[in-house]
């Protein structure tokens, strides 16, 4: 038991800093070249553009729907144990924690010329980590309080609902710009999958009732199964240290794990000066995993009320681990397993955003413009975003509203409130800022938690160094 409550004290920390994929605060802002990232046919108005390596695009967003590190640590008399108590039963099973980052190693774009010369080419590659996890309402009950409390209660397993992957990605961008309203962009993915683990749509009940030949009957009902790759290698007896973890992942980032491929798309609309509109479908994709793949599956419905030790045997034989091994063997056949290296498939997930703007104020003239050339733009936005992202459960949703504004020739800011899962007061400030080609930018969200940020459901910041050839 005590085992097991540390188990769920780690699993819940880690679950209270984890982070989500919005980027409200990116998407639209045009003055930043990296907004083609989440929309390709973002009209970034520039000749060409390169990010310093490594430090173009540094991405990370925390956050934990219903419940925050300070509600654990809060030193308020409490005991910690009744707090922890108090959060698993408030958490329910479609409650969410996940994880997010981005680093982008290489971003270049540039406009093309000739019969292309309303088309823009973009390249480059970027590390991801993501993790998403339903929070396992009924397994963290039996690991908090064990069966004995609950006789009769059967534990679902379908609570186990968890995905997390490490990878980079490759990727080329096309935009053509059609006409003074239409402009449309795409973008191709080639995924390396460093590791991956993935366990849903499992089922079943484990359910503890009072025994016949045994105090208790232990039944479990099992559809279950956990999907990996890239980890056996990782925790090989030949692995020695953090160098060789680390060079084990390198060679895999570099087309050498598993492979997949994706697509996003975008558009831009603008009928008149007063009005534009914009969506992008993204991470459209798929990896295949072949290498150094396990899967591990319980399947089927098993009983077991007790498990006869064999002491006759080792107190007058001396054979204890003979017999320690005659009962590993005989609860390993009540509860049979199998470990698979079969191939699998998995999907990324894929977002969607849409947002209607209204621009206003006087348009640019060449003398007030920014170095990304943005003549004859009004300076003021204001506008809604919505952002959809498919999961295993369910769809994620968020709601944005927005204001853009300039402020002279080197200085954009954009501010947001976003209604969410994770938080209804969600208020982000993004600035933007142009010194002799150079292009600063620093976005974040959820401003009023910053104050304490261990009471944030969810906090993120994004920033990032590019350099920019102007018109």
């Amino acid at each position: 038991m005590l085992i097991s409550r540390w188990v769920l004290y780690l699993a819940f920390f880690t679950g209270t800093v984890s982070i989500a994929q919005n980027k409200q605060l990116l998407y639209n802002f045009t003055d930043i070249p990296q907004s083609i990232m989440v929309n390709p046919a973002a009209e970034l108005n520039a000749k060409a553009y390169f990010g310093i390596p490594a430090l173009s695009g540094i991405y990370v967003h925390a956050g934990s729907s219903n419940v925050s590190v300070y509600d654990l640590f809060l030193d308020d008399g409490v005991d910690f144990n009744t707090k922890v108590e108090n959060i698993i039963y408030r958490l329910g099973s479609n409650d969410v924690q996940r994880i997010n980052e981005q680093v982008e190693i290489l971003n270049i774009g540039f406009k093309l010329g000739g019969r292309f010369s309303n088309s823009f080419l973009s390249f480059g590659v970027y590390q991801e980590a993501d993790f998403f996890n339903y929070w396992p309402k009924d397994l963290s009950i039996l690991a908090y309080e064990g069966n004995s409390p609950n006789i009769g209660n059967p534990f679902r397993l379908d609570h186990l609902n968890v995905k997390g992957e490490l990878l980079t990605v490759f990727h080329v961008g096309f935009q053509k710009k059609i006409n003074d309203k239409f402009t449309y962009g795409f973008r191709a993915k080639i995924y390396s999958s460093m590791v991956d683990f993935t366990s849903t749509k499992n089922s079943g009940t484990f359910t503890t009732t009072l025994g016949e030949d045994n105090f208790y009957r232990h039944t479990l009902l099992s559809n279950v199964e956990v999907k990996t790759s890239g980890l056996t290698a990782l925790t090989a007896d030949d692995v020695d240290g953090t160098g060789d973890v680390l060079g084990i992942l390198r060679n895999r980032a570099l087309f050498g794990g598993n492979l997949g491929i994706g697509f996003d798309a975008g558009v831009t609309y603008t009928p008149n000066e007063n009005w534009t509109y914009t969506a992008s479908l993204l991470d459209l994709g798929v990896i295949f995993h072949s290498k150094d793949v396990e899967r591990y599956t319980l399947n089927g419905a098993y009983s077991l009320e007790g498990i006869e030790l064999p002491f006759d045997d080792i107190f007058t034989n001396g054979g204890i681990a003979d017999n320690w091994q005659d009962l590993v063997d005989e609860i390993e056949a009540a509860f049979p397993r199998d470990t698979l290296t079969s191939a699998y498939t998995t999907f990324r997930p894929i977002k969607l955003n849409t947002a209607a703007i209204y621009n206003f104020g006087r348009q640019r003239s060449a003398e007030d413009c920014s170095c990304m050339g943005n003549l004859g733009k009004k300076p003021n936005s204001i506008g809604m975003q919505l952002y959809l992202e498919n999961r295993p459960k369910s769809i994620e949703a968020a709601l944005t509203a927005f204001y853009y504004r300039r402020l002279g020739r080197a200085l954009n800011i954009k501010t947001t409130y976003t209604v969410d899962r994770f938080s209804k007061t969600n208020i982000g400030l993004g600035l933007s800022t142009h010194f002799a080609n150079f292009n600063f930018y620093l976005l974040a969200d959820n401003l009023i938690e910053y104050a304490n940020l261990a009471k944030a459901n969810n906090a993120s910041l994004q920033l990032g160094f590019n350099y920019i050839f102007p018109y």
